[in-house]
């Protein structure tokens, strides 16, 4: 049997192995210096002015939503094409969910669907979004500055799903700058473009919005004064202002993802380079290739490629792993997952997003990706769908 090839993994190297050691010979393994020191370089990265770390994207997307005061009786609105995290984190604060379809050629939540699913809302009287969150699947961003022209005449606020996203870009400005958003959320998961093992930040220029987030993933404790109901009664004192959670990242976590922002751009890079030879490989076999938006630099955390007719993808599926092949598919749209349909949710809600996810395989991508690896893949594919 030939070697295994992942849809995705890390790829760690000796710099990251010895920042791991260094905090595992200090004082601190949890909350020490590694995470701010991981959250400044994030910021700097991002030309933004707030990183806030914490123990994963999901907990991110959680925070971000009770940070913006989501709850039982408002909305939240995303993409049905994502991971169940996108909608999650609004059930989380008892608020209700919709979806909105997605763009037949980028495959990331469709502006123009969006706008008329606002105006239709508004003029039946129905409730308006309080929270829209766009997913930046694959990498690619969405049109995000159409995007926040909308937040401002439908009074709703932008949280930025970008686990998929960090080092790509937007209108040459980094994914996580928050130009266009409240906040934005990055994971770290090892098929991530970088890895913490777990973990996940969220970016922010609001600083009301930074304080709160600090808090939250801690208990909702505070021990700065500036922000205490009382007098401190020493420097043991710290005050509970609001029912918070245990959402911290550990700086043995912290001090892997600072040594794996070194190699971002090179992360990065890479993928369009083995991207494009895909698109190479693939330009006589009968699949539709990913396409890349002009005002958008993805990420490329994935390369999803889509089979000619949906009776095709299962078959093809199949010998791509019988061949040792760990293609995945990305992502059954999230309104069809059973938890969702018991809600009332049906078929026929998102029709672009669910003829995308009848023909869609993820073919492996990777920074340790090798050229042989590629051509087997696609060999493979090739034999699979003849």
């Amino acid at each position: 049997m030939p070697s295994f090839i992942p849809y995705g993994r890390q790829s760690i190297n000796e710099a990251d192995i010895q920042a791991v050691v260094e905090v595992l010979k200090s004082d601190f393994l949890t909350q020490g210096p590694a995470i701010e020191r991981f959250e400044q370089a994030v910021a700097q990265y991002c030309g933004v002015k707030y990183a806030v770390a914490v123990s994963n994207a999901t907990a991110a997307l959680h925070m971000a939503c009770l940070a913006l005061e989501l709850g039982p009786n408002d909305f939240l609105w995303t993409a049905p094409n994502t991971f169940v995290a996108s909608a999650n984190c609004g059930r989380y604060c008892g608020a209700s969910v919709d979806f909105v379809d997605i763009d037949p050629a980028t495959y990331v939540m469709d502006v123009s669907a969006l706008e008329t699913k606002l105006e239709t809302a508004k003029s039946r009287g129905k409730a308006l979004p309080k929270i829209v969150i766009p997913v930046q699947f694959a990498g690619q961003c969405v049109d995000m500055q159409r995007l926040a022209q909308l937040a401002t005449v439908y009074g709703f606020s932008v949280v930025e799903d970008a686990a998929h996203g960090i080092g790509g870009q937007y209108r040459q400005k980094p994914i996580g700058s928050c130009e266009y958003s409240e906040m934005t959320v990055f994971s770290f998961h090892p098929v991530k473009i970088i890895t913490t093992a777990e973990g996940g930040m969220i970016t922010t220029n609001r600083e009301d919005l930074y304080q709160k987030l600090l808090r939250l993933r801690s208990h909702g404790i505070t021990r700065d004064e500036c922000f205490m109901c009382n007098p401190s009664e020493g420097p043991w004192y710290y005050e509970q202002l609001e029912l918070g959670l245990n959402y911290r990242m550990t700086d043995l976590q912290a001090a892997l993802g600072h040594s794996q922002m070194q190699r971002l751009d090179d992360f990065v890079a890479k993928r369009h380079v083995l991207a494009q030879r895909y698109d190479a490989l693939l330009a006589e076999v009968p699949v539709i290739r990913p396409q890349q938006h002009p005002d958008s630099y993805s990420a490329l955390h994935l390369y999803p490629i889509q089979v000619s007719r949906p009776e095709l993808r299962k078959p093809a599926f199949e010998v791509l792993r019988a061949a040792n092949i760990g293609v995945n598919v990305h992502y059954m749209p999230v309104y069809l997952q059973p938890y969702y349909r018991d809600l009332g949710f049906a078929p026929g809600l998102c029709p672009n997003a669910e003829a995308y996810y009848q023909r869609a395989i993820s073919l492996p991508l990777y920074y340790d990706l090798t050229e042989a690896e590629q051509d087997r893949v696609v060999e493979t594919l090739k034999a699979a769908l003849a």
